[in-house]
């Protein structure tokens, strides 16, 4: 019998085992590429809120212009400015009746008087940002108020860090948990048969003969299970992907491409028998010693 049929025949004697064996390593990398996915648009979130944040500067009034100029001077003056924004009285005024434009009542006593002149400034980096307000809180004679929210950033990357953290670890333990139980599984077999693989022996098989199978029964389980997985995570991410991108516009928080596709494929499926591979060499060396 040829070393493939014989594969093929060790499943099928044990097909509970076997079932287990691909339902936690199909679990397993289920975890692995979602996390991928995840973990993918997490980032491009987060490089979004980076490169995006503002931070208003709301100017006294009563300023000249060669005083407004020179604010603006200043705030160009720094590295990694991508825009600065002036925002006239009747500029926010306009914005104000905009934002307000379902209720009346808010508009009747709002006037470009009472309305701040200001500077919208975005960088390419909150660091940047956190410098120009440290630099200009202290301008008390041009600036009435600043407003920068680097919370969000801030919780963003804690939250970030806290999701990587955990869903990591859950991809770890599993992993582990995947190894022991193809250590396991494999294992009972070569108990299982040790009088087949004793005659098997004695009849002239070689050592790497009667361990082919088993070999290759733990790497059957790793390409199928990685195959699964990644079939329904694709299908999951493919169904879901126009909610996700609406949601987080406009940032594309899932893309899928043929080329990222086959590359994330290519990884879980080589993670996967790397995995049950070695966990199969393993389990034969402990439990084939004749």
């Amino acid at each position: 019998m040829s070393i493939r049929r014989t594969t093929w025949h060790h499943i099928r004697r044990s097909p509970f085992h076997s079932l287990a064996a691909l339902i936690i390593v199909t679990f397993t990398f289920l975890l692995f590429v979602s996390f991928y996915f995840v973990s993918t648009g997490i980032n491009k979130t987060l490089v979004f809120f980076e490169t995006k944040p503002e931070i208003t500067i709301f100017l006294n009034d009563g300023l000249t212009k060669d005083v407004v100029q020179t604010v603006q001077n200043d705030l160009s003056s720094y590295e990694g400015i991508r825009e600065i924004r002036f925002i006239s009285k009747d500029d926010a005024l306009g914005i104000y009746q905009e934002q307000n434009k379902d209720n009346p009542l808010l508009l009747e006593m709002v006037t470009a008087d009472i309305l701040p002149a200001s500077f919208e400034v975005s960088a390419n980096s909150a660091g940047v940002l956190e410098i120009i307000e440290q630099d200009f809180s202290s301008r008390t004679d041009v600036v009435d108020e600043l407003v920068y929210q680097k919370d969000v950033v801030k919780n963003l990357l804690i939250w970030t860090s806290r999701i990587r953290y955990f869903a990591l670890s859950f991809v770890i333990v599993l992993s582990l948990i995947s190894f022991m139980v193809i250590f396991t599984i494999i294992g009972m077999k070569i108990t299982s048969r040790k009088d087949e693989i004793k005659t098997s022996r004695l009849l002239g098989a070689s050592r790497s003969y009667v361990r082919r199978p088993f070999i290759l029964e733990g790497i059957f389980y790793g390409f199928i299970g990685s195959l699964v997985s990644c079939a329904i995570t694709f299908s999951l991410a493919y169904f879901y992907k126009d909610d996700l991108n609406s949601f987080f516009s406009p940032i594309e928080f899932i893309k899928l491409d043929y080329i990222n596709l086959l590359i994330v494929y290519a990884i879980s499926s080589l993670s996967a028998i790397f995995l049950t591979l070695t966990a199969s060499l393993i389990s034969v060396k402990r439990y084939i010693k004749f």
